[in-house]
């Protein structure tokens, strides 16, 4: 019986012990062949399918998408429009993010100016400090 154990799998992927098992229970990965010893013994194409999925999730896709991404592979049947729907998908909530994160960063800009010029001001005596102000009145605005 040939194949290699789960250390080994672990190590040549950069997949943990814990995540290759996790994918066994999901079903994202199919459950390997076992010694008498009940050692994992798996073979190069769990290998080559780990190594999809660590791909496919630095790429920013879900287990359930990877799932279906491997379906897809393993049909072979003209997969690139369903691919290229779930990639345009996946660049439509990447820019909401990436515009998520410009909004926090104007925004931490300006609360980090205002401290610093709160700072200037009162030239670090005991003064309200203005972030925590704005923070405050936003929760009190949140409510009414």
């Amino acid at each position: 019986m040939g194949g290699v154990q789960i250390g080994k799998v672990a190590s040549e992927t950069g997949v943990s012990i814990d995540t290759i098992r996790f994918y066994e229970r999901r079903g994202l990965l199919a459950k390997p062949a076992r010694t008498q010893g009940r050692y994992r013994l798996y073979r190069d194409e769990d290998i080559q399918h780990l190594r999809f999925i660590r791909r496919a999730q630095e790429l920013g896709f879900s287990l359930q998408e990877i799932r279906e991404l491997a379906l897809i592979q393993s049909e072979q049947v003209e997969p690139c429009t369903h691919v290229r729907d779930l990639i345009q998908q996946k660049l439509v909530a990447v820019s909401a993010k990436i515009e998520k994160l410009r909004t926090l960063q104007r925004e931490l800009k300006g609360a980090h100016a205002s401290c610093t010029n709160s700072l200037v001001r009162c030239e670090g005596h005991d003064e309200l400090c203005p972030v925590l102000e704005a923070i405050v009145h936003a929760k009190e605005e949140v409510k009414a």
